[in-house]
């Protein structure tokens, strides 16, 4: 008698695991409120983001939306209500991330010379303040001489803040946000409180800065030109209590010019953008 033939159905192929993607940076349903009891504001409710590494990516909406808010979440400033908040792949403030930030007054140091301020973040940043002294009259100098060549600030580095214009204290205090080679880059309306002029010029600084660094950029701005001439990506906000409405992806090619920002496409994405957040305005007013 011939034995029995058993047959089996053939083991599926091994798929490969694939790995978990984290961004860079990403809030998942983060809410964060202000106060307590009668004081209390809820300044942003279940928000998501997500921003890969070296992308730059800008904040608008109107005043009071969350959008420093979200700033200060994501360099653990301040600890989300409820949430989570990851940097580097873990939650914000276990990983060490060099973080560089610049805000809408540059707070130079007066009794320092330009050299000096900008040098400011190697003497205090790990790794670099174990070689500061060994460093400070060599190497990290000749470094923080050519990021000021760079700007435009060649030759400055003696002045003191109290000599500069406005603009050149602004192109300073991106030097000193970017001197430390940060993988985080945070900007807070920088270029705010400058002239029209003076504005578009650092615009085109700060864009040179990013395409040769390539750090991780958040920026927060009022202004809508601004974020479509920089940011790869928009992330409109809706008035308190905060959170993100809409993304819009910027896909004009680089490096980008000011007579670019009067073409038909960038005008219609700018009116898009200024129509969305007057419209995430009216519709808190009405459910006010």
């Amino acid at each position: 008698m011939m034995p029995a033939t058993v047959f089996r159905p053939a083991e599926p192929p091994e798929m490969p695991v694939e790995e978990e993607h984290h961004a860079f940076v990403e809030l998942e349903k983060v809410t964060h409120t202000y106060g307590r009891g009668d004081r209390k504001i809820q300044a942003l409710i279940e928000t998501d983001l997500r921003i890969e590494q070296g992308d730059f990516v800008a904040l608008v909406g109107p005043s009071g939306c969350g959008k420093s808010t979200i700033l200060k979440l994501v360099t653990g400033l301040i600890t989300a209500s409820s949430g989570y908040v990851y940097v580097a792949g873990r939650e914000v403030g276990a990983e060490p991330v060099r973080v560089g930030m610049a805000f809408q007054n540059p707070t130079m140091l007066p009794w320092l010379s330009l050299r000096d301020n900008v040098m400011l973040p190697l003497k205090i940043v790990p790794p670099f303040r174990r070689e500061y002294r060994a460093k400070r009259r060599g190497e990290f100098r000749d470094r923080v001489e050519a990021l000021l060549a760079q700007v435009g600030l060649g030759g400055f580095s003696d002045k003191y803040p109290w000599q500069l214009s406005g603009g050149m204290l602004q192109r300073a205090s991106l030097c000193r946000a970017l001197i430390h080679e940060p993988q985080l880059l945070m900007l807070d309306e920088p270029f705010g409180a400058l002239d029209q002029f003076t504005r578009e010029e650092l615009w085109a600084v700060m864009q040179d800065l990013w395409m040769t660094r390539k750090p991780t950029v958040l920026l927060v701005t009022h202004d809508l030109k601004e974020a479509a001439y920089l940011a790869s990506r928009i992330c409109v906000m809706r008035a308190r209590p905060g959170r993100i409405v809409e993304e819009s992806e910027v896909a004009f090619p680089r490096p980008r010019t000011i007579a670019m920002s009067y073409e038909p496409n960038f005008v219609a994405l700018t009116q898009r953008l200024r129509e969305l957040i007057m419209s995430a305005q009216a519709d808190k007013e009405e459910t006010s």
